[in-house]
């Protein structure tokens, strides 16, 4: 079974970014092997109709079946605000938190972010689990595509 990756806006934007641009070709190169899939919602899509053109083209470099596409549900916004209203993070990182939402409610195996401030981040995900279960959802492991790569053993 292929690990499936949700995927969020900073990862595709740190394709052509230079601090993450290694490591996120690499992730790349694993959908391309196909050893993963990338879950994106339309969510994801909203967001990069404001990027760059390379960058909102990025994705359609790769066949359809390398991606699941999920769309945004009331039951997602709904947890999202819960991740608000108990002060997980402020209101303004409400887009951040529907694609928390999306990807705990999609049961992913992983989601991948380079948002270290309001994603990727010990205490953060902290919280969001801490909700995740208080309101019957399971955990969601929350990593940097560095996180996601495979190294071959020496």
């Amino acid at each position: 079974m292929k690990q499936r990756i949700y995927i969020d806006t900073s990862v595709v934007g740190g394709y052509f970014d230079e601090e993450f641009e290694e490591p996120t070709r690499q992730l790349f190169e694993r959908l391309e092997k196909q050893e993963v899939i990338f879950v994106v919602s339309d969510l994801l899509d909203l967001e990069l109709t404001f990027a760059p053109e390379k960058v909102k083209q990025l994705l359609h470099r790769y066949s359809p079946e390398n991606f699941e596409r999920i769309n945004l549900t009331q039951e997602a916004i709904e947890l999202a605000n819960t991740y608000i209203t108990e002060k997980v993070v402020g209101k303004t990182s409400l887009e951040d938190c529907r694609h928390i939402a999306l990807a705990t409610i999609n049961k992913v195996d992983v989601l991948a972010s380079w948002n270290f401030k309001h994603i990727v981040n010990l205490e953060r995900i902290k919280g969001y689990n801490s909700v995740n279960l208080r309101n019957g959802y399971q955990m969601l492991e929350i990593r940097s595509p560095k996180d996601l790569l495979r190294y071959e053993n020496d």
